[in-house]
């Protein structure tokens, strides 16, 4: 514990230094008048934000708690829309090989946290081969029998296995053995954060799968991420929203807006305005419930989950959708609560963000969610 909270204090001080810097040097070339510098600080201040957003998201992947939208995926069309990307991160010192099985099970899985995964296991391999190599990434279905389970701490039954190999440096028994530790790392300091496995490892776990490794000093190492069988077919990529902030609301649709953070509702409801809504406020479950409960004209709830005052963003949407049966629920959280899941997953006319998010992200929910 003392690692993990460490290296995150560390970590988010660096970035907490940059954005408050970023922030007094805007106020302050504002109050000179030199405009021309505001664009730097603003760019400089987004980019630590950014990367503090991918931190706490690590974090959430290691201790099992992040936000997933599990697909039925196909996992060798997911590798083949990213072997360019993969390649032009590797570099050209390294060859890039997939070994993809034809009939390959879907895996119930979220694309997007698969897509880093495979992205972040590339990554470190290139890194065990610093005069270059291959990289082989490879697909196949694995039955897991008792035994198997037993040994992988894993529950038996039918698998999809990717695997990432290469032709590097290896590890020995005392590095795999504190792999997915947090912030453990063989690389130089300000080289790796030593997250990369654990949230590998905390997204397998997650979505019900295991990650295993296999490496010998000097021949290489291959990492094994097994998912759960889906019995289903694959879904196919959804065209995505077009970006912008257009008016496109209707005469009077109406969000309601409950967060007991005021910036987070500032926000959003600017957000909103932008888009041609009228926004009504409420900063925790009660004053939401009782404008939810009142004669008021509401399209859609957008809430936090985690709310003080004894009653969650879940449940004051539960309570309301009693006489709203049909009101569009947009939960924006931090992370994934258990109270936010009805076994295991949302109505219809509910969504979720996790914070932090992008503007336009936003809006694009809200269009979604108000015009289905």
């Amino acid at each position: 514990v003392g690692q993990l909270t460490g290296g995150l204090a560390h970590d988010f001080n660096n970035l907490l230094a940059g954005i408050s810097g970023s922030l007094e040097l805007m106020q302050t070339r504002i109050g000179q008048g030199r405009l021309k510098d505001i664009d730097r600080y603003m760019a400089a201040a987004q980019g630590a934000t950014k990367r503090a957003a991918a931190l706490t998201h690590r974090l959430l992947a290691f201790s099992r708690r992040q936000t997933l939208d599990p697909r039925a995926t196909d996992v060798n069309a997911l590798i083949g829309g990213m072997i360019e990307l993969i390649q032009r991160t590797v570099g050209p010192s390294v060859q890039i090989d997939t070994v993809c099985l034809p009939d390959l099970w879907p895996a119930l899985v979220d694309p997007s946290q698969l897509e880093n995964a495979l992205l972040n296991l590339c990554i470190n391999a290139r890194d065990a081969m610093p005069e270059g190599g291959r990289i082989t990434i490879e697909t196949g279905n694995r039955w897991i029998d008792r035994q198997a389970a037993q040994r992988q701490d894993m529950p038996e039954g039918q698998y999809l296995a990717l695997s990432v190999s290469d032709t590097g440096t290896g590890m020995p028994p005392e590095v795999i053995a504190k792999a997915f530790d947090p912030f453990f790392t063989t690389k130089p300091l300000g080289q790796g954060t030593g997250l990369g496995l654990s949230m590998i490892y905390g997204f397998a776990k997650q979505s019900g799968g295991q990650v295993r490794i296999h490496s010998n000093e000097g021949e290489g190492t291959t990492v094994s991420i097994y998912l759960p069988r889906h019995r289903g077919r694959a879904e196919h990529d959804e065209v995505p929203p077009e970006a912008g902030l257009r008016p496109v609301a209707e005469a009077g649709e109406t969000v309601l807006v409950v967060d007991d953070e005021p910036t987070v509702r500032m926000l959003v409801t600017d957000v909103l305005g932008d888009l041609g809504y009228a926004a009504l406020e409420a900063a925790d479950g009660g004053s939401g419930l009782r404008i939810l409960q009142s004669d008021a004209r509401i399209d859609l709830l957008v809430t936090d989950v985690g709310l003080p005052g004894g009653l969650n963003g879940r449940q004051m949407a539960d309570a309301v959708r009693v006489s709203r049966p049909d009101l569009k629920v947009l939960f924006i959280t931090g992370f994934a609560e258990n109270a936010l899941l009805s076994n295991g997953q949302l109505e219809p006319g509910m969504a979720v963000l996790t914070k932090p998010f992008a503007v336009d992200t936003l809006a694009a929910r809200i269009r979604e969610l108000i015009g289905a």
